[in-house]
Formats: structure tokens, sequence, C-alpha cells
């Protein structure tokens, strides 16, 4: 199969982290990064709308058993072991209102890097270690 003949995959629909805290990690992600609830299940997840894609944050002790979804039927389980890392694309003109709202909400920045091809990252951690990234666009661009 050649390249002009492949399938090819549009975009990320959705990403997920997981964290043992679901309301400590939905209290970050709502109010510090921004993002709106979509869903919840107590215990077990909460996701939030992020832009047109979905972010997801699942309890991975609950996830690893699965969840039934109709007689006969079962999702899949998944989990994962030990800080994630999640990058959110954020406009190069609002970097300094990002630095002022991490110091307002008491998040620390871990790090900070302009990029040697461009782009610009600021760096935190989520209350269960996950590395979240603030990046601008330029970071990937073509």
């Amino acid at each position: 199969m050649n390249a002009s003949s492949r399938i090819a995959v549009e975009g990320v629909l959705e990403t997920c982290l997981y964290a043992d805290d679901l309301a400590s990690a939905e209290q970050f992600y709502r109010e510090v990064i921004g993002l709106v609830v979509h869903a919840r299940m107590p215990g077990r997840h909460v996701f939030f709308r992020c832009g047109p894609a979905m972010f997801l944050v699942f309890n991975p002790t609950a996830t690893g058993t699965g969840l039934d979804v109709g007689p006969g039927e079962r999702r899949l389980q998944h989990g994962a072991v030990g800080p994630g890392h999640v990058a959110f694309q954020v406009d190069e003109s609002a970097l300094a209102a990002w630095r002022d709202t991490l110091a307002s909400q008491g998040v620390p920045i871990e790090a900070e890097v302009s990029w040697p091809k461009g782009g610009h990252s600021i760096y935190v951690r989520d209350p269960a270690g996950n590395s979240v990234e603030l990046a601008t666009r330029a970071l990937w661009a073509p």
C-alpha cells in the first residue's frame, strides 16, 4: 500500500491520565486548567471537554476491572501505573496570563522551555503527579 492510498488518522479524539483522587483531579483541571466537566462516574472517572476532543481522567483501580455496559458486554479494561503526560495547546499571547493563573492557584511551575525550533512550554504537575504541559502550537508546527 503506498502512502497516497493509506487510510489516515484524523486527529486525537480523546486522551487520558490516571488519578486515584478524582475529586482533586477534577478540581485541578476545572479550576486551574479551565476545562468543563462533560461527565463523571464517582470513584471511576471524570471526563472533560477539551476543544473538539475529550480529556479523560480515570481511577486506575476502578478501570482495571472493566465496567458492565449491557447484557453480555463489557468495556475494555485499561489503566496505567505511574505518572503520565498531557500537553494542552495554548496561545503564545496567553503565556503571561497562564503564569499568573498558576501562581494565583498555588501551582508551581516545574520547568519552562523555549524550544530551539520554535514554541514554548510551561510544565506543572497535577495532584496525582502527572506532567501537564501548556504548549504553544509552534512546538509542533510543520
